[in-house]
């Protein structure tokens, strides 16, 4: 589907006009293009990147296939940028989709192969016609806007990321089981990892544009753009974070269960050593020797059970002030 958004003098003045009056509105003064192409047919690209707007053969490639990085290249008319708008939810996790920009002196061109709607919602922002609405100065503004909302889509996967990473934080705190818990912290690390990954290149990009292209984007966008890099780099620091924290929280349940098997083999081990004066003396009166004088004398059976009892007790109370049992 393709969307025409004709503007003059920073106003919309024109919706959807025929694809054939596209190269003479370009050479027009005082008019701006802005064309998205969403999920277009073989022939709505031939017609707007070749026949209209004339596009290297190499962008047109990069705009039909998926780019495995984000990017930005320079040719004489224009500025061709790749960036991936992502989406996240619990069972899809991180879905990427590209999104290509080509940026002109007093056009710009949009193409994604699915639906996206930020940009969907940029459209309809500057599609409406009347004073109210801000002028728009140039291409350069609405290709930051664009890469704006992108950012700001990123927001709802934090949120998800951040209610996650304090699940399993509460987790380490209760009586969570390390079959339960492990790939929890195994699934959210790889998400935090995946988010890093989709991040970075895309700061990478918003730095460039930042330094300044001239003839493409004017000084005064040149604050946004750097604020935008900014953004995205606060992003990815903000995933690394999280990242440390999480394996900061799982050391600490390591720790915590290990302290709590060696307290319990401790108990064990008491338990155990309560039981050494009734074997010893179990052990040696139950011989089955004929010549056994001690078991002679009316005071050896009380003597036996005084010593068993009493060696026991003194047992235990030691092993309680040691904190054993």
């Amino acid at each position: 589907m393709i969307t025409t958004l004709v503007f003059r003098e920073g106003r919309h003045h024109a919706h959807n006009p025929a694809l054939e009056l596209l190269p003479a509105l370009r050479t027009e003064p005082g008019v701006m293009l802005w064309v998205d192409l969403s999920e277009p047919t073989p022939e709505e690209t031939a017609a707007v990147l070749e026949r209209a707007f004339a596009v290297h053969p190499v962008v047109i490639e990069d705009c039909t296939t998926d780019s495995p990085l984000p990017k930005i290249d320079a040719f004489d008319d224009y500025l061709h940028l790749v960036v991936h708008a992502v989406d996240y939810s619990k069972t899809d996790k991180f879905t990427t989709t590209d999104l290509d920009l080509i940026l002109g002196k007093n056009f710009l061109v949009t193409f994604h192969r699915q639906p996206l709607r930020i940009v969907q919602q940029v459209l309809e922002r500057h599609g409406r016609s009347g004073h109210a609405v801000q002028p728009v100065r140039g291409p350069d503004r609405i290709a930051h806007t664009l890469l704006d909302q992108l950012v700001e889509a990123y927001k709802p996967a934090l949120e998800e990321l951040r209610a996650d990473l304090e699940s399993i934080e509460e987790a380490v705190l209760g009586e969570a089981e390390p079959h339960e818990l492990f790939p929890q912290v195994t699934a959210l690390r790889k998400d935090l990892a995946t988010l890093r990954q989709i991040v970075r290149p895309q700061r990478a990009v918003a730095a460039e544009l930042a330094q300044g292209k001239p003839g493409f984007i004017r000084p005064v966008i040149l604050p946004y753009l750097r604020d935008l890099a900014e953004d995205f780099a606060r992003i990815e620091s903000q995933a690394s974070v999280w990242g440390d924290q999480l394996i900061l929280t799982f050391r600490l349940y390591l720790k915590r269960s290990t302290h709590e098997t060696n307290e319990g083999i401790k108990m064990l081990t008491g338990l155990t050593a309560l039981t050494m004066p009734p074997i010893l003396v179990g052990s040696w009166f139950g011989m089955n020797f004929r010549a056994m004088p001690e078991l002679a004398p009316a005071w050896a059976y009380p003597v036996a059970a005084v010593g068993t009892f009493g060696f026991t007790a003194a047992l235990f109370f030691y092993l309680r002030r040691k904190r054993w049992l």
